[in-house]
């Protein structure tokens, strides 16, 4: 079993929190004492406050710039398809 402790800010990884759940992609954005304040990239967005003993079953990976950068691509082409405006008679 892992946790929150062992991520690094400013870094990008594939977890799942329990044996069950999805995998997630998540960013430490900003690190304290005792937690870490994280964005969880689902439908929609989530920021949330975690503690640094909260477990996570696994860390499946650290994702690299090169990922991180196409994954960004897709991404944002996505949120595009959503963000459209009617024409207003």
């Amino acid at each position: 079993m892992y946790s929150y402790a062992l991520l690094e800010k400013n870094c990008y990884y594939l977890i799942q929190e329990k044996a069950e759940d999805p995998i997630n992609l998540i960013r430490v954005n900003f690190e304290t004492d005792q937690c870490m304040y994280i964005s969880r990239f689902a439908d929609p967005t989530q920021v949330e406050w975690k503690r640094k003993s909260d477990p996570i079953f696994d860390i499946l990976e650290l994702l690299g710039d090169d990922k991180i950068k196409d994954w960004e691509t897709i991404y944002n082409d996505n949120q595009d398809t959503y963000n459209y405006e009617e024409d207003e008679d």
